[in-house]
């Protein structure tokens, strides 16, 4: 599989919690403003492009697509279109495609979203937040229920699938309310619902005013207890967990973010950006020696950003500043601050988070597999086969599950205490 993943840097304001790459200036300089922001984008992809031939990445037509923030629908309905047909004349689109973008309920309309579906968009994912008047305003947000329910019903008119997004454990925010916002999102009908614990970054708006002790910090009980709140309310409606912070009805899960947690290959366009491939052959360019950005931003089109052996995977992120993104690729460069290799003992690690947040859970086999690759490898290694029986307290525990074909399955209290089970089985696995 490969998916698509393009960062929308625009936002109308910012919003106190947030430390996301976004920005509310029009224009950011060289080319990164709203109005040419498509044409940017387009640009990226074609020397994402290339520099997948020169590297013998040939991936299948893109499986889904994602445009994040930021706020993606604050560029108008016609440049998200621009960028997603660019997409389908660069890598192809899969005929069952999943294209989504995220959208603020404040900035899109019947108009908006309609112009999305007949552009090719199947889905819709609103930041909803919360339900209860108070919550919103302590996350800085705008937009009132009212938005949200108007947003949900032009896309149900238009054939798009809906998504909500809420986030628990704000400041100031009551068992009642949460229960309040959980039911507003079941009634609206949608098939999906994402919630979230809120995280404070203590450079934020939110985490200087907890800093200086004008609003309360979060309470890790608290949120405990409002995930269970959600868990028993969605379960009722018909809405299951498959990833510790999504619900979905059967058929309705995030294929896109699946996508991230099976691992498979993304390229992700825009400032502040990441990329992920699974295999990188050695590109036939003398310039082929170094797996580092030069220290500019970005590389050529044209040129090797590093020689990886087929066993490895790269990771790269976009420069974060979308002027410094710009001018790299004005200048021909795809704008990389900067990448890495993931080795067999990185790529083991992230077998083992991602699987263990997941309903259809972490394969076992896969992983002992993973080991004896690592195992391989040419960094000496203490690598060991997890067995069952080794899992055995887990279980008593109530943390986890085991299938007969061998999945470890996070309990609700494991997804509750999910670092620590990720921590225990990397103490068995040894790394």
């Amino acid at each position: 599989m490969f998916e698509v993943y393009i960062h929308v840097p625009f936002c109308l304001r910012r919003c106190g919690y947030c430390d996301f790459n976004t920005y509310t200036a029009t224009d950011l300089g060289a080319g990164a403003s709203r109005g040419n922001y498509a044409n940017m984008v387009i640009r990226e992809m074609k020397l994402t492009k290339q520099w997948q031939l020169d590297h013998g990445i040939a991936e299948p037509p893109v499986s889904t697509v994602f445009f994040g923030g930021g706020t993606p629908t604050i560029l108008a309905a016609r440049d998200l279109v621009a960028m997603l047909d660019a997409i389908r004349k660069i890598w192809g689109i899969a005929p069952d495609a999943e294209i989504t973008t995220e959208a603020n309920p404040d900035t899109v309309n019947e108009y908006y979203i309609n112009e999305l579906a007949a552009g090719g968009f199947t889905r819709v994912s609103f930041g909803m937040q919360s339900a209860v008047p108070h919550v919103l305003k302590t996350l800085d947000r705008t937009h009132t229920p009212a938005n949200v329910a108007a947003g949900v019903n032009a896309a149900n008119k238009a054939g798009l699938r809906s998504s909500v997004d809420l986030i628990y454990g704000a400041p100031g925010e009551s068992l009642d309310d949460w229960r309040t916002s959980v039911t507003t999102a079941i009634d609206l009908g949608v098939n999906h619902i994402s919630a979230y614990a809120l995280t404070v970054e203590p450079t934020t708006k939110m985490g200087r005013q907890i800093a200086a002790g004008t609003l309360p910090k979060p309470n890790d009980d608290d949120e405990a207890a409002k995930y269970e709140i959600a868990d028993d309310l969605f379960a009722a409606a018909g809405l299951e967990w498959y990833e510790v912070s999504n619900w979905a009805r059967p058929g309705y899960e995030s294929q896109h973010n699946l996508g991230y947690w099976r691992n498979v290959d993304w390229a992700g366009l825009g400032p502040g950006a990441h990329s992920h491939y699974n295999a990188v052959t050695e590109a036939d360019h003398p310039q082929s020696a170094s797996l580092t950005a030069p220290a500019s931003g970005g590389c050529p089109a044209d040129a090797g950003l590093g020689v990886v052996s087929v066993s490895h995977g790269l990771r790269s992120w976009d420069i974060a500043h979308p002027r410094l993104w710009g001018t790299a690729i004005n200048e021909n460069r795809v704008p990389w601050a900067d990448s890495e290799t993931i080795t067999p003992e990185e790529n083991l690690e992230e077998l083992i988070m991602l699987g263990l947040r997941l309903h259809e859970g972490l394969d076992l086999d896969r992983i002992n597999r993973a080991i004896n690759d690592a195992g391989m490898s040419s960094t000496p290694q203490t690598l060991r086969n997890v067995s069952l029986d080794q899992l055995a307290p887990m279980v008593s525990e109530g943390l986890i599950t085991v299938s007969d074909n061998h999945r470890v399955v996070p309990t609700r209290r494991g997804r509750l205490l999910n670092d620590s089970v990720i921590e225990q089985f990397f103490d068995f696995v040894g790394v």
